[in-house]
């Protein structure tokens, strides 16, 4: 590796990186290249019994220890309240300096449309507003300098807009399958509290950490294991292999940005082999 890959995932809410992209970011960092998360909300209304300042801290630490164990090395999260994101230029603004700040070769968002949280699809329109202007547009945020080339833009699936992505991209991650686990066991308030009070399951969330992983397993399958939408894909990138994978992320490239050519996105995604 000459050149360490600049990764920045920029998603709605602390936690949100790493269900839907924990595993890729895994394998980015164990392959030595640089990853960010950045949280356009501090997710303040992410608690039944739990507000304000004491929520932002708590989700806050969480998002810290949930970087270090997937091997993240920054975790950025805005003062903007949870339901609160709206696209204006001041927010846009910001979403191009984190990604001119970090160098990014790639930005992973939410698609720009699809019927889920209306932070994430403004998060996803965010990033497609700013895309024009993070490459030689010196007087667009003057105080950060400009990067020389568009970085590749690849879209999560919301949990709102599944039936509806292309899978363009699918990465096999179940050698860091436990990172990602374990990514989502740092975000207690999320993972066994908030979800489990908003689906009725308060009562059953297990004690220890191998009933815990089994429980995240079972509860957020959809984040986690291959869906029949993602089998053409994963057999052009892994051929024989792709019939053995069992956990895996798509992505799409989006529509907006530059589509590499297929060495470049190899080179780019090399975990692909």
């Amino acid at each position: 590796m000459t050149k360490p890959i600049n990764v920045i995932i920029i998603a709605a809410h602390p936690d949100e990186a790493e269900i839907y992209a924990g595993g890729t970011s895994a394998l980015f960092a164990e392959l030595g290249h640089r990853v960010k998360f950045v949280s356009l909300t501090n997710g303040d209304c992410g608690h039944y019994a739990i507000s304000g300042q004491e929520l932002v801290d708590r989700r806050a630490a969480e998002a810290v220890e949930a970087a270090k164990r997937l091997g993240v090395l920054a975790y950025s999260i805005l003062p903007i309240s949870d339901g609160r994101l709206t696209t204006g230029f001041e927010v846009r603004e910001e979403v191009i300096r984190q990604i001119r700040d970090w160098q990014a070769d790639i930005v992973i968002t939410f698609h720009p449309e699809g019927t889920g949280h209306v932070d994430n699809r403004n998060a996803g329109r965010l990033v497609r507003d700013a895309a024009d202007f993070i490459a030689k547009v010196p007087n667009t945020v003057p105080d950060t300098p400009p990067l020389d080339s568009s970085p590749l833009f690849l879209l999560m699936p919301d949990y709102g807009k599944r039936a509806f992505y292309t899978a363009d991209i699918v990465i096999d991650i179940e050698t860091v399958l436990e990172k990602k686990l374990l990514s989502c066991d740092a975000h207690a308030s999320q993972f066994y509290e908030f979800a489990p009070w908003q689906r009725g399951l308060l009562d059953q969330v297990p004690q220890g950490w191998e009933a815990r992983r089994s429980y995240i397993l079972e509860h957020w399958s959809s984040f986690l294991d291959v869906s029949p939408e993602m089998t053409a894909t994963l057999e052009r990138e892994y051929g024989a292999h792709a019939a053995k994978v069992r956990y895996a992320e798509p992505f799409e490239i989006a529509d907006y940005g530059r589509r590499p050519a297929d060495d470049e996105l190899r080179a780019l995604l090399p975990m692909l082999g």
